[in-house]
């Protein structure tokens, strides 16, 4: 009998925590640890569902606004970045502020800014509504256009063609950005590409992993929240590379006994704001259900770490 009918579990890795998102929720954590609750962040630290509800537990109260935090009162701002704006309307309020924006998401604000400087048109490829998008636009409204995909490039008006650069969003899948970027060079011969490459190692890393393991599984599950962005993209790749199957879930609670009927290999893996408890949750799930045979498919090691924001870190005696 071949060995080839079994219940088997691949498991993608890198997955889950990103070192800008380990960050952010370090930041938080240590903002309530040196000053005790109530800490005020603006939108959610990161997008995930879990990480939000642990960090409200411990009294971080997340606001849509600055303006909805109390005068003189600290408040963090999300590893997605932020506009001039917010940071203006946190000063108005005499906020103290602690910024756990992603480096990565600096860098592309940096690029924004400097391009903005040159007088260049500015295609920022990523999703209208995004947090990220709305604070790398903000850098530079009247330079920027946003570009979805590839269809909203013939709508794209420039003053100069011979000026153009494209930016990005960090988060996106790899292979649909650069078929966007084509549409574009065949619109404007000389776009310019980033200085460096603005999706971000980690969103890269999971796509790659995923695409390695997808093409032997009947079923891809990927942990993350409907609300990320890089989460929703490993659906995506998972199916486009050839999986059987793809479904985004929060909590291995929320499986659905259906999909596992007639399933052998179940790919897993979770995006990059996914603490890896709630992986751990979905192994024990699926090994009560028979799948105990679980094979870790390695296609990259992370070592990046960043240091907490500058607000938090220990003040040096003497100074």
């Amino acid at each position: 009998m071949s060995g080839s009918h079994r219940k088997r579990v691949l498991l993608a890795k890198p997955r889950g925590y990103c070192a800008g998102v380990d960050r952010a929720v370090e930041a938080v954590e240590q903002a309530l640890e040196q000053h005790g609750p109530p800490v005020y962040v603006r939108k959610q630290i990161v997008h995930n569902r879990h990480v939000v509800e642990t960090l409200s537990e411990r009294g971080a109260i997340f606001v849509d606004e600055a303006d909805e935090v109390p005068e003189g009162a600290l408040v963090v701002f999300s590893a997605h970045g932020v506009s001039p704006a917010v940071r203006d309307q946190a000063r108005g309020r005499e906020l103290r502020t602690i910024d756990a924006t992603c480096p990565l998401v600096t860098k592309v604000h940096q690029e924004a800014k400097r391009f903005a400087r040159e007088d260049y048109d500015i295609l920022l490829v990523g999703h209208r509504g995004h947090e990220e998008v709305e604070g790398t636009a903000g850098e530079a409204p009247g330079h920027i256009q946003l570009v979805e995909t590839a269809e909203d490039v013939e709508t794209v008006e420039v003053r100069d063609p011979e000026k153009v650069v494209w930016l990005s969003q960090t988060t996106l899948s790899v292979d649909e950005t650069m078929d966007t970027v084509r549409a574009l060079r065949e619109r404007f011969p000389t776009l310019q590409n980033p200085p460096s490459d603005d999706i971000c190692y980690a969103t890269q890393n999971r796509q790659v992993a995923v695409k390695a393991m997808a093409p032997q599984c009947d079923l891809v599950l990927v942990v993350g929240s409907r609300n990320s962005s890089n989460s929703v993209r490993l659906v995506e790749v998972a199916l486009s590379a050839g999986a059987g199957a793809a479904h985004l879930i929060d909590f291995s609670r929320e499986i659905d006994e259906s999909w596992l009927e007639g399933v052998e290999t179940i790919g897993l893996t979770s995006g990059a704001s996914v603490p890896e408890v709630l992986v751990r949750g979905v192994v024990d799930y699926l090994a009560e259900r028979g799948w105990t045979d679980v094979e870790e498919i390695s296609t990259a090691e992370e070592t990046l770490t960043f240091s907490l924001p500058r607000e938090l870190r220990p003040s040096r005696a003497g100074r």
